[in-house]
């Protein structure tokens, strides 16, 4: 499988240094974006597998970010950062946003790292469900073995 590209949004350059410096090491392709808008530019051109986006940024916030992510690119894992822990902000990243890990800063290296190679993993297994689905719709002489029935020569 080809290396996972991870989506680093901040609007304080430190963070983004920071949490670049902690992924690094782990082989994904990093990109970043200074802010909601440029992330979802960035995006329009072309794919990530995992966004990692800060909750309080100017013009656009984290959670209406991710939730923007979760229309137009579905197929990508989010994670949100804050500094702030205000459970309904949590609540409701989770429940609009489908985020898939919601950390607080600041944020454990490890803790970031076992986050994203998690959220690479599930998105990995959900791709592959995928494909053995569209698969299984496409063949109805392998539907049939998997549930069971007997073939006939006519199939």
């Amino acid at each position: 499988m080809p290396r996972a590209t991870v989506l680093l949004v901040d609007d304080e350059e430190n963070t983004l240094f920071g949490l670049g410096h902690a992924l690094r090491s782990q082989g994904y392709a990093l990109r970043f974006a200074a802010g909601p808008r440029a992330a979802l530019e960035l995006m329009d051109r072309e794919p990530v597998d995992v966004v990692v986006s800060d909750y309080l940024m100017p013009g656009m916030n984290g959670l209406d970010f991710l939730a923007a992510v979760r229309e137009r690119f579905p197929d990508t894992a989010r994670i949100m950062l804050t500094g702030h822990a205000d459970p309904s902000v949590a609540i409701d990243a989770i429940n609009r946003g489908q985020i898939y890990r919601f950390l607080q800063k600041p944020c454990d290296r490890v803790e970031l790292q076992v986050t994203v190679k998690l959220a690479c993993d599930q998105l990995a297994l959900e791709r592959e469900n995928r494909r053995l689905l569209a698969l299984l719709r496409s063949s109805p002489e392998l539907a049939a073995r998997l549930e069971g029935e007997p073939l006939t020569p006519d199939r």
